[in-house]
């Protein structure tokens, strides 16, 4: 499996629906949980989930050339 950098840098929605949902819950939860612990790793995992959820893109996902979107526009 090989990892393709030019793909990354193209903005193609690859996360679907539901997971999209996924995601923005669990980077809330994360980001609540990180005020009250102080912890600025769950933070930063909680700003990722919520704005790959919210946008609809992962730039992980394009490297690998993976696409969980049902969709394909």
């Amino acid at each position: 499996m090989s990892f393709d950098f030019k793909r990354m840098m193209q903005f193609e929605h690859n996360v679907g629906e539901k997971e999209k949902k996924y995601r923005l819950y669990g980077g809330a939860a994360l980001l609540v949980i990180s005020v009250f612990t102080a912890e600025i790793t769950l933070l930063l995992v909680g700003l990722a989930l919520v704005a790959t959820g919210y946008s609809g893109w992962c730039p992980v996902y394009s490297g690998l050339n993976k696409n969980s979107n049902d969709v394909i526009s």
